[in-house]
């Protein structure tokens, strides 16, 4: 069953002017945050939750913040397991930007997302971190060795870094002990580039990591140990936040590292159907070709590329003729790795050894041309190759083959976790999927590289780009699909062609969609060997929005899922559609007509909108130009140019336009009765003050005392309210700001619709 959760709108005058207190009017003054923005519309984005994370089977309580999240109604998790309620005030009303987090005792330990559901829909995400061990908040004063903050342990510490300064943290350990310190921050949404420092009492350095690993530490001697942080550039302040755990550890015990978000590289592995069933150990040593470690095909084994330098040779058997796919994962496991491998023919013994090249295998390609700037300047700020490997070996003559597997730049890397995965099979073909939002291709020096939710306005259609990892040869094509959208949310797929790589997923929200989100199924269906194959495919977004790309490097990653959300209050400033909601027939070679409606909401920059298509058989039809003042235009599709074969597509137009874009008029309606009513409120408290005053000048020795202290109280309620109108003055001019029409250039896609193509009549 198809599941939806709904909102009625928080925004009509009457609740908020119902709610209406001197508090909430500082509250509204306080959280306003003007955002310009000149490329994209406006979309709720959270950025930072505090703490990071929680035990499992406790409480916590959460600050959030973020941009255009004001109005923020509830924090949602992507698991649920974790619940969140707003955190109420003495008057029992909610707190903004606050909430009471449940974390059930059945939630698994690792990363979640966490978002909040907007008055523009639901945000982007915040890895949300579920331990097992307890946890703490920094202090605020521990920026010196003296005012250190002691932890325990087997803890974990809620942190941001201070700019320009060192977090001192200060733990006890036994003589041996081994202890195995570990900070997530870049895998956990901090844009901090973590040193990590354990030193002696004194504040002497024992053991420094400056690449964003862990400490493993063993004390020399029983007594009072210190760790050091700070930023790689000593940066700091809010988005510099981390998570710090000690944990003890006996001799050998392998600590796995704090969890991490993955890179959009890693949606192509694990290979559908992978066990550890058949999981075999690399065999040390085998560097040397004398040391070859011997295996049978397919193999699938598990090693590491340590020692530093390390080189791993494998030999086998195989039959002229014969084809193999090879694959392995490291840096797709989250690992700082570049495997590469070389097989060669070996005959000969001894002295007489000869060694033929068979293949060099190296990285996964993207499978679509990546921006070169990491930005959408030319091509998509997201990469979804891989250092690692997956390629074709064809053994062109019987014998003996070493395979020899390295990591590139391995010999500046000493670390027993950088382990991978190497698998020798026959072909198994299939595919993997990922995809994001698209994103502008401007060429006016625009640097944006923007986190973006799938947080629909109403008669919007958002383009979501879908590319492939094609699997031991499988070619054929994929078609797209989205299921478990909100209410009046539709979804249409335009199929990944045969052979290439790339495909669109449109995202649809009718003109009066109820406010709404759901976790939606995003796969991917192909028919491989006779039998239909179905595939989820990954989303992947912006860890943070980055204005200005060329200041600060975009950091992509993959979501946990695929949320999709409905406004509701809100519309888009363009929707184009065809007149009529039918199938547009034509016979080959013909000539198609299609009348578009466009209902505009807003003023637009320019005359004309020039609009592309997306599609196989039309995507080579010519930009067209359509007015943008007026109600509807016409587009011609000529089958006789476009080649386009006898068959049934499904299309959509796209372009980008510049929008004189109102952020939230109706807040300056609310605003103003806001107002009037702290200006009504301050004019009642006023009189009354004012009355006490002369009462208490007048009143009897006996009654004075009562009478002064009545008066003093009248005049404090009198000044609150004087401040809340104060407040509410200013919140108006912040309403009436925002609202003021502002160019902001986004993409326009039209809704998608399909063309049926006929073949032409015998004579």
């Amino acid at each position: 069953m198809t599941h939806t959760t709904r909102f009625k709108s928080r925004t009509t005058i009457n609740r908020l002017a119902g709610a209406l207190t001197a508090s909430c009017i500082t509250v509204l003054l306080m959280s306003s945050h003007v955002f310009a923005q000149a490329v994209c519309l406006p979309a709720p984005r959270l950025l930072t939750t505090t703490p990071m994370g929680g035990q499992v089977g406790t409480t916590v309580e959460v600050t959030i913040t973020g941009e255009k999240i004001d109005d923020a109604d509830m924090l949602s998790f992507s698991h649920s397991g974790i619940y969140a309620t707003a955190k109420l005030n003495e008057a029992g009303q909610p707190i903004a930007n606050q909430y009471v987090v449940t974390i059930a005792d059945d939630c698994p330990v690792g990363l979640h997302e966490a978002r909040v559901m907007t008055r523009l829909g639901l945000s982007t995400s915040r890895v949300f971190t579920v331990g097992s061990l307890p946890e703490v908040m920094q202090v605020s004063s521990n920026t010196t060795l003296e005012t250190a903050m002691p932890l325990q342990v087997d803890s974990v510490c809620n942190a941001k870094m201070t700019k320009q300064a060192v977090d001192y943290y200060t733990f006890e350990a036994n003589a041996g002990q081994r202890i195995v310190v570990d900070c997530a921050a870049k895998g956990g949404d901090s844009k901090l580039n973590a040193v990590l420092i354990i030193a002696d009492a004194q504040g002497n350095d024992l053991l420094v990591e400056r690449r964003g690993g862990a400490v493993d530490f063993t004390a020399p001697e029983a007594g009072t140990y210190v760790v050091k942080m700070h930023d790689l550039t000593f940066n700091g302040g809010p988005h510099y936040f981390y998570r710090l755990v000690l944990q003890q550890a006996t001799n050998g015990e392998m600590v796995p590292r704090l969890p991490s978000t993955s890179t959009v590289s890693s949606f192509s592995w694990p290979p559908p159907g992978l066990t550890d069933d058949s999981l075999m150990p690399e065999a040390e040593p085998n560097n040397q070709h004398a040391e070859a470690q011997q295996i049978t095909l397919p193999c699938d084994i598990g090693g590491s590329f340590f020692p530093a330098a390390d080189v791993d040779t494998f030999e086998f058997t195989a039959t002229k003729g014969d084809v193999w796919w090879v694959e392995v994962a490291s840096e797709r496991l989250g690992l700082p790795t570049d495997p590469s491998i070389v097989i060669q023919h070996v005959s000969g013994e001894g002295e007489q050894e000869k060694l033929t090249d068979v293949v060099e295998l190296s990285d996964i390609g993207s499978p679509v041309k990546v921006s070169s700037n990491a930005y959408s300047y030319d091509g998509p700020p997201y990469n979804a190759g891989s250092t690692d490997i997956l390629g074709k070996l064809e053994i062109a003559e019987d014998g003996v083959h070493r395979l020899q597997l390295h990591d590139l730049f391995g010999g500046t890397r000493n670390d027993p976790r950088n382990v991978y995965r190497l698998i020798i099979r026959k072909a198994t073909p299939d595919f993997a999927l990922v995809g994001w939002a698209l994103h502008m291709n401007l060429r006016n020096g625009d640097r944006n590289a923007l986190s973006k939710p799938i947080a629909l306005r109403g008669g919007a259609t958002m383009p979501l780009e879908v590319v492939v990892v094609r699997r031991d040869g499988f070619d054929g094509e994929i078609e797209l699909s989205m299921d478990n959208l909100p209410e009046e949310v539709t979804a249409t797929g335009l199929k990944i062609p045969a052979g290439q790589s790339k495909g669109i997923m449109l995202v649809s929200a009718a003109e009066d969609a109820p406010r709404g989100f759901t976790s939606a199924a995003f796969t991917g269906r192909a028919t491989i060997d006779g039998e239909t194959v179905t595939r989820p495919c990954r989303l992947a977004s912006m860890a943070w929005p980055v204005p200005n790309a060329w200041s600060e490097i975009p950091s992509p990653r993959l979501l946990a899922d695929v949320p999709v959300s409905a406004c509701g209050v809100e519309q888009a400033p363009l929707t184009i559609a065809p007149a009529e909601d039918k199938v547009w027939e034509l016979t080959v070679g013909g000539k198609l007509t299609i009348p578009l409606v466009h209902t505009k909401r807003c003023d637009f920059s320019g005359a004309n909108l020039s609009l592309k298509t997306f599609g196989t058989g039309f995507d080579g039809a010519p930009a067209f130009e359509a007015p943008l003042n007026e109600e509807g235009s016409e587009l011609i599709y000529d089958l006789e140019k476009l080649k386009t074969s006898p068959g049934e597509y499904t299309v959509a137009l796209y372009g980008s336009a510049v929008a004189k874009y109102r952020e939230n008029p109706d807040a300056i309606g609310v605003a103003e009765l806001l107002l009037t009513r702290a200006q009504d409120e301050a004019k009642a408290l006023a009189e009354e003050a004012a009355s006490l005053a002369e009462a208490a000048k007048t009143a009897t020795e006996e009654s004075k005392a009562d009478a002064e202290a009545a008066a003093a109280e009248a005049a404090a309620r009198q000044q609150a309210a004087e401040a809340a109108v104060a407040a509410a003055e200013k919140q108006v001019q912040a309403v009436t700001a925002r609202a003021q029409p502002k160019d902001i250039v986004d993409i326009i896609v039209s809704t998608p619709f399909t063309i049926r193509v006929n073949p032409a009549e015998e004579q």
